[in-house]
């Protein structure tokens, strides 16, 4: 993985790789969870500084570990190893949003962000409140 990236993930990359994985967990990326994820790299103040060139090897380095049996493991191992904890909270609103993106969740999301609550060690109570912002923000 280490050959994709010119350098180790950045905490933008990390963002970028966990709202990929949310949009890419039922194995239908739709164009409204890509434009939710674009949006997002392009106005949020943490992405001010973020090379967005680099999305598309994220990406790939995504759907790499997908394809690997411990892929996910190895996906939240980079996420601790490169994501500040203050931005725990962030990451899991971003997935949120893409989860939510589309007007529907599909079970595999649901996990997936069941997942990412476990492994960033987010509040029940903080991600129930971002949970309800997001579902908010996409109601049809």
């Amino acid at each position: 993985m280490s050959d994709q990236l010119p350098h180790p993930m950045t905490p933008q990359d990390c963002l970028v790789a966990i709202m990929m994985a949310v949009s890419a967990s039922d194995e239908n990326i739709r164009t409204a969870e890509l434009v939710k994820i674009q949006s997002a790299v392009n106005m949020l103040p943490v992405f001010a500084e973020y090379d967005i060139d680099r999305m598309k090897q994220v990406s790939q380095v995504v759907f790499d570990l997908f394809e690997q049996e411990d892929g996910l493991d190895a996906l939240f191992g980079l996420i601790r190893d490169n994501l500040p904890e203050r931005l725990f909270e962030t990451a899991y609103a971003l997935a949120c949003d893409v989860a939510a993106a589309d007007g529907q969740l599909a079970e595999t999301e649901l996990r997936l962000l069941e997942e990412i609550r476990y492994e960033l060690n987010i509040d029940r109570l903080h991600a129930a409140a971002i949970e309800r912002g997001a579902r908010a923000r996409h109601v049809v």
